[in-house]
């Protein structure tokens, strides 16, 4: 169980990396209003994810 969380974590995070750059560029180009805000709600989700990941990760090694 913590190798699957220790594999997802780092995934997790890149994915809200990446997810923040697409949102930048898209800020930096005047790109659509709607775009950039299914990019944040997208950031937000992934956020909660990848804290949920952490969290479980710390329960589960704790013993």
């Amino acid at each position: 169980m913590t190798t699957a969380l220790y594999t997802l974590i780092p995934l997790a995070l890149l994915l809200v990396a990446i997810i923040l750059v697409l949102g930048l560029w898209n800020m930096l180009r005047a790109g659509s209003g709607n775009r950039a805000q299914s990019l944040m709600r997208w950031r937000v989700v992934l956020q909660f994810v990848a804290i949920i990941l952490v969290m479980g990760a710390l329960y589960f090694t704790r013993g």
